[in-house]
């Protein structure tokens, strides 16, 4: 991501309804699937400003990845400097099957190879871990937030569920998210990028300099910042396949 998002990030994650709503989405699943205990290890990949990884080392023992120096300034703000990891080459420096939860939330969009990511997923999860990812959903949104976040793709379920083979993974559930938003945000992103024609964008004001006026990056009234949270959610935890969303999430266990 360029510089700025990641103060943006933290500026806006703790409360706005899509951050808050996507750490309760996979905690849910990590619950569903395995709760997380004290002897149990889990790593969060691309861990960015740390938030998620943070509430979830209430739980088990956690460990945070990431190669950007924006946000390993963020991690050092609340981890031990044993607990904060960089990729040594393409490796992450662990043993193989060494945890017992990985979570990706939004990132695999960022790497160019994801193929190669979910097998390091595959090499250091014990037979039976989970990993949980979420990924953002469908080319027909692409827009200058893919954009700024140095997004290389958008997925499909298909092209999700395909990145862990049945031979190695056991599917628990994958499934679209905010789903009911999708028509909304779908316009707006068009708007906006038939309106960016006309002229440079602000600033959202409050925002890290850098960062363009985007509605995902606005705090909504508190009623309704509380009502999408809920509908996200809520929706988020039902096992219908739904036919479309902005975003995705998948749940699979490692195969001994």
């Amino acid at each position: 991501m360029d510089a700025a998002e990641y103060d943006n990030l933290a500026r806006v994650e703790r409360e706005h309804w899509y951050y808050a709503g996507k750490r309760d989405v996979v905690r849910h699943w990590l619950n569903f699937a395995g709760p997380p205990g004290p002897g149990q290890t889990l790593l969060d990949c691309g861990a960015g400003t740390g938030l998620f990884a943070e509430e979830m080392s209430a739980v088990c023992r956690v460990f945070v990845l990431d190669d950007h120096e924006e946000a390993l300034r963020l991690l050092r703000t609340r981890f031990q400097p044993e607990q904060i990891l960089s990729l040594a080459g393409d490796r992450v420096p662990l043993p193989d099957a060494s945890l017992d939860h990985v979570t990706a939330l939004d990132v695999l969009e960022h790497v160019a190879d994801d193929v190669a990511v979910v097998r390091g997923f595959h090499r250091l999860l014990k037979p039976g871990g989970l990993a949980v990812v979420t990924v953002p959903a469908g080319m027909a949104l692409w827009s200058d937030w893919d954009v700024a976040l140095h997004h290389f793709r958008r997925y499909d379920r298909g092209q999700l569920r395909a990145l862990f083979p049945d031979a190695a993974w056991e599917i628990v559930h994958v499934n679209y998210t905010n789903v009911l938003v999708y028509p909304a945000v779908w316009v707006v992103r068009k708007w906006r990028a038939w309106r960016k024609g006309g002229g440079p964008p602000g600033t959202t004001p409050g925002a890290a300099p850098g960062a363009t006026a985007r509605t995902e990056d606005a705090m909504p009234p508190r009623w309704l910042n509380a009502l999408l949270r809920g509908v996200f959610v809520g929706m988020a935890r039902w096992r219908v396949p739904f036919p479309f969303g902005v975003s995705l999430v998948l749940v699979a266990r490692r195969r001994g």
